[in-house]
């Protein structure tokens, strides 16, 4: 994930872990990405794939405070270094800033947009809000207008909290009225630091070490209740699972699918191993990922060290080998372990039963959601393996659904 405005956004999501990494910079730093690191990483990044196609992911931040011409010049600088590869784009966005012209390029481009949005108005409105504390859901409402207008390709991705989690059908409604076709949930949750534990001045606590857990390990009260969210994804699951399968891709869905059909997972959070989502920084700094940019875990900077020699550095491997190696054995006995496996590091910060370190906060969530589908994703793993398309599964539902659970 690259971001070359930084930490800087012209929102202040009350939920946001991002913004206060502006203190991890000096005072008087110039969160703009450089034409001269702008110009190395474009051409470091496509030299160190070895595939017909390069994907770059744009974030911040807020990325379109740069303005669309800076986006210009990135696309140009792609085009001179891809070396006969495609080159593809993804941008995430508030989508308060989106007009005319950044849809024209967007399309023109080939820019698949990411667009932030909570659910409906009263519910985005409670965290997403700007600098005057002002709401902005009629604002991304009109960006969203923007997109559909020049045909922009676009998904959504919603921070589950404590809030939506509460209203699922109302938000996978809205969703699909806004006429998303592709959704992401993205659980929320922060912890709050250990006294004394903030010296760099940053509202919350760093990632946990590898198998430790904290003697404190208080959320914040926008986080996300692991009961509540397992009921949250259960819930869209039934709907979509009766009506939108092929109409409605879900990355959670998807990625359990993936799982069951014995593809292993293609996020992060739910693959064996992780280390391969690098961060970028706007100055050159890369780190081992987005959720762990702290200075312990800053690998270097692309101007002295190329992209390629910092992603295989032996302590970026080890980072990536501690998401299994660290596992509880609680986890490791657990039915639904293949398609978990114990999700995302940085949410590892309470104990298991039998007080072992590591046990991921939202661990209840994903039993809860994993083992509610095992019945539905064989069923789809069984189209696939016949050549047919998962959402035959619809139709299996509507016959009666034989040995299958009823949903509502």
């Amino acid at each position: 994930m690259t971001k070359p405005i930084g930490p800087i956004c012209n929102l202040d999501c009350k939920y946001c872990y991002y913004l206060e990494k502006e203190n991890l910079f000096p005072k008087n730093e110039n969160f703009k990405m450089s034409d001269e690191v702008l110009d190395a990483y474009v051409r470091q990044y496509i030299e160190a794939q070895h595939t017909p196609e390069v994907n770059f992911a744009w974030q911040g931040g807020e990325p379109t405070l740069l303005g669309a011409n800076y986006f210009r010049k990135i696309v140009a600088l792609q085009q001179k270094y891809a070396n006969g590869k495609r080159i593809s784009n993804a941008l995430q966005t508030n989508g308060t800033l989106l007009n005319d012209d950044w849809c024209d390029f967007f399309a023109k481009n080939g820019f698949l947009i990411g667009l932030s949005v909570d659910g409906p108005e009263a519910l985005h409105d409670s965290y997403r809000v700007d600098k005057k504390q002002q709401p902005t859901f009629d604002r991304v409402m009109q960006g969203l207008k923007f997109l559909k207008k020049h045909g922009v390709e676009f998904n959504t991705l919603t921070v589950v909290n404590r809030l939506n989690s509460r209203e699922p059908r109302e938000v996978y409604r809205f969703l699909k009225d806004t006429g998303s076709g592709f959704m992401q949930f993205i659980p929320l949750v922060e912890r709050l630091p250990e006294p004394g534990d903030n010296a760099d001045n940053l509202s919350y606590a760093h990632p946990p070490e590898p198998g430790v857990s904290p003697e404190v390990a208080m959320v914040t009260r926008w986080s996300v209740e692991p009961a509540q969210y397992g009921e949250f994804l259960v819930t869209i699951f039934n709907q979509w699972v009766r009506n939108d399968v092929g109409k409605v891709f879900v990355q959670m869905f998807d990625v359990a699918l993936s799982a069951w059909a014995g593809m292993g997972s293609p996020l992060c959070y739910f693959a064996e191993k992780c280390g391969a989502a690098l961060a970028l920084e706007h100055n050159g700094d890369v780190y081992s990922c987005d959720h762990y940019v702290y200075p312990e875990y800053r690998l270097g900077n692309l101007m002295n060290e190329s992209l390629g020699d910092l992603a295989s550095r032996e302590v970026q491997w080890k980072f990536g080998n501690d998401k299994q190696a660290t596992l509880p054995q609680y986890c490791r006995q657990c039915d639904v372990r293949f398609a978990c496996n114990g999700e995302c590091p940085k949410h590892r910060f309470i104990r298991t039963p039998d007080g072992e370190a590591g046990l991921n906060y939202l661990c209840a969530a994903y039993k809860r959601f994993f083992t509610h589908v095992d019945p539905y994703m064989k069923v789809m793993t069984r189209l696939l393996q016949e050549r047919r398309a998962p959402a035959g599964i619809m139709d299996y539902l509507r016959q009666g659904g034989p040995g299958l659970p009823a949903t509502t």
